[in-house]
C-alpha cells in the first residue's frame, strides 16, 4: 500500500481539547480521523499534533491535503 484510502470526501469537523493527537495517514482506521493502528504491515504512520488550547478544527479524511492533518479542500478535487 503506497497511497491513502481516502475515508471520506469531506473533513471532520469537531472540537478539540487541549493535549496529543495522532492523525491517520492510511485512511485505513476505523476510527477515523484518529489512528487506530491500522497502518500496521504498511509504510504509513499516523502523524502526531498537539492542541494547545479548546478549539474548532478540520481534520482531513481524504488523506490528500498539504497541510496535514488540517483540511485544505483537497478532497474537492478527488
Amino acid at each position: 500500500m503506497n497511497k491513502p484510502v481516502i475515508a471520506d470526501k469531506k473533513p471532520a469537523l469537531m472540537e478539540l481539547e487541549p493535549g496529543k493527537y495522532f492523525w491517520c495517514k492510511c485512511g485505513q482506521s476505523k476510527k477515523q480521523t484518529f489512528c487506530d493502528g491500522s497502518h500496521q504491515g504498511t509504510d504509513f504512520t499516523p502523524l502526531a499534533f498537539e492542541i494547545v488550547e479548546k478549539k474548532k478544527v478540520a481534520l482531513c479524511n481524504c488523506k490528500y491535503t498539504n497541510n496535514p492533518p488540517y483540511c485544505d479542500g483537497t478532497h474537492s478535487k478527488l
